[in-house]
């Protein structure tokens, strides 16, 4: 009984050995040396070549690696011709750049219609006219701006034909018997000519580029600046 104990004992203490150098660390599913993975610390590439930099440094060195931001420039509003004439001076200023790198984006502008009371022949019937409108308390505007219907009178301007005669109607309804409906702007288009995506130094080249085409020249996007990709 005492021999079984002692063999007993000794093949303990030489698995325990056996364990503490590492040769078990697969065969138990514990190892040796605890969380510590020494082998790779044996593993490193000149490890006296790291250094730990404090977190100020290393966001300025993260900043440093990081690519500059791509930019949006664009020049506009013009009309139709008028962005045809910008396209072509910007084809000639850099005849480089490929005909995908620009974009041509227009914009539906619609027209506006008020209800509009005269042209009058003098000043005493624009103001009779309007000595009129106070008693009746009917808000208006006086019209010195837009050709052919000054000096006139608006009772209000609307988006849509529709909307302003509608207000006319109204407007019957409480008396008023000579106010009609006409155009005071007509619908139109705009265009913005937009580079997007512009690297710093093709950026450079846009920014300086003068020409009675690009009206007040090329300037940053509305949105800002188009993000990196």
């Amino acid at each position: 009984m005492l021999r079984a104990l002692v063999l007993a004992l000794l093949i303990a203490n030489l698995g325990f050995w056996a364990w503490t150098q590492g040769w078990l660390d697969n065969v138990v599913g514990v190892r040796a040396g605890g969380d510590r993975e020494p082998e790779r610390l044996a593993r490193q590439v000149k490890p006296d070549t790291v250094r730990i930099l404090p977190p100020a440094a290393a966001s300025a060195a993260s900043a440093a690696a990081a690519p500059a931001p791509l930019a949006c420039l664009e020049a506009g509003p013009f009309t139709p011709a008028e962005a045809t004439a910008a396209e072509a001076a910007l084809k000639a200023a850099l005849p480089t750049l490929p005909a995908g790198r620009w974009t041509d984006i227009p914009t539906d502008k619609p027209g506006s219609w008020i209800v509009y009371m005269g042209k009058y022949a003098t000043n005493d019937n624009l103001t009779k006219k309007e000595d009129e409108l106070k008693r009746r308390r009917v808000d208006y505007t006086e019209i010195r701006d837009l050709p052919g219907l000054a000096p006139g009178l608006s009772l209000g301007r609307y988006d849509t034909h529709a909307a302003a005669d509608a207000a006319l109607a109204a407007f019957t309804q409480q008396g008023i018997r000579t106010a009609k409906v006409v155009e005071a702007t007509a619908p139109s288009v705009s265009h913005v000519l937009r580079v997007d995506q512009a690297d710093a130094a093709l950026a450079a080249q846009i920014g300086v580029l003068k020409a009675d085409a690009f009206g007040k020249g090329f300037a940053a996007c509305a949105g800002g600046e188009a993000p990196a990709r």
